[in-house]
């Protein structure tokens, strides 16, 4: 693998920069330099997705045996049949347990991806810097090839982890809403995964950064909507940034919508209906609080943002 980037260095990198240098000299033929500059361009791209190609080989080569290995997708079975047995067969009425379900896969699917994708650059800190000192390739195609390799890697398990306990536990029984529960959690997963990377960038400290990622994810579960509603002032902005918030709502909405039909099956719009204990939890817990379209748009936010920082925090280190 590293001769063939030493290879692309070599036949295509290398006469990008002759070409440069002749740009240089020649600067007396305007149109000469202007087809300079769209054969270094072309030159640049060519090399750029050769580089890309290759690194993205071999990061499919390194995550397929880390991310499948036996334990990993053990762990991930086991959490889905013993979720799936805990709730079997829920019915709708029950809300607190359907909540309960869908917080823990909140919780489940926040710190999984998180605390394995923390490790991923401080480890390959060493190789990382001899290979970019060397020359082998750019910041932006290791990084996209990274991004790119993951995302194949990271989507099958929690999708195998849903088509589980999803049917298991009885929740809506309706394909839409299956594959609606199934976007939702697969975006929250790149979501949470993209935190763990821009953390791990951050620190470049495996130690250091798993501890952070740790707290985090523990704030962002703690405010995350399903323990405490009031929450203290001082602490109550770190809802609006946690993850897991926006996730649970979000399931919560494909599970009961904004809480009519629900509302009418325990009564609630019957006379003094709407003062019981049930009716006002289905108030506070299913509906409102924070529109689907508002969810939607902070995890695509968080999803760029996150990558950009770890980006940024790469681009700090010096090869």
């Amino acid at each position: 693998m590293k001769q063939s980037l030493i290879a692309s260095y070599n036949t295509l990198l290398a006469p990008k920069a002759k070409a440069a240098f002749m740009e240089t000299r020649e600067s007396g033929a305007g149109s000469y330099n202007s087809e300079e500059h769209r054969s270094s361009d072309r030159i640049s791209m060519a090399a750029w997705f050769n580089q890309f190609s290759i690194l993205l080989q071999r990061s499919l080569k390194e995550r397929k045996h880390e991310s499948f290995n036996t334990l990993r997708v053990f762990q991930v079975i086991m959490a889905a049949v013993f979720a799936g047995l805990m709730w079997w067969r829920s019915d709708f009425r029950d809300v607190q347990d359907r909540l309960g379900l869908l917080f823990f896969m909140s919780i489940f699917w926040g710190v999984f991806p998180s605390s394995n994708s923390v490790f991923v650059f401080p480890q390959e800190r060493a190789i990382f810097l001899k290979e970019r000192a060397s020359g082998m390739y750019s910041l932006s195609s290791y990084f996209t090839s990274r991004i790119v390799g993951d995302l194949p890697m990271e989507l099958i398990l929690p999708t195998i982890f849903l088509s589980v306990t999803y049917w298991m536990a009885g929740l809506k029984p309706e394909l839409g809403a299956f594959l609606s529960s199934l976007l939702v959690l697969l975006g929250y997963v790149l979501v949470s995964q993209g935190l763990g990377l821009a953390l791990g960038a951050a620190m470049m400290d495996a130690k250091k950064a798993s501890t952070i990622v740790t707290i985090t994810m523990l704030a962002f579960v703690l405010t995350g909507g399903f323990y405490v509603h009031k929450l203290p002032p001082c602490i109550a902005w770190i809802k609006y940034i946690s993850t897991t918030f926006y996730c649970y709502r979000l399931l919560i909405n494909v599970q009961y919508g904004e809480g009519e039909k629900l509302s009418s099956l325990l009564g609630c719009s019957l006379p003094h209906g709407s003062d019981s204990a049930s009716c006002k939890f289905v108030e506070q817990d299913v509906a409102g609080q924070i529109s689907p379209a508002i969810s939607v748009s902070v995890l695509i936010f968080m999803f760029v943002g996150y990558r950009l920082l770890a980006y940024l925090a790469l681009r700090r280190i010096k090869a």
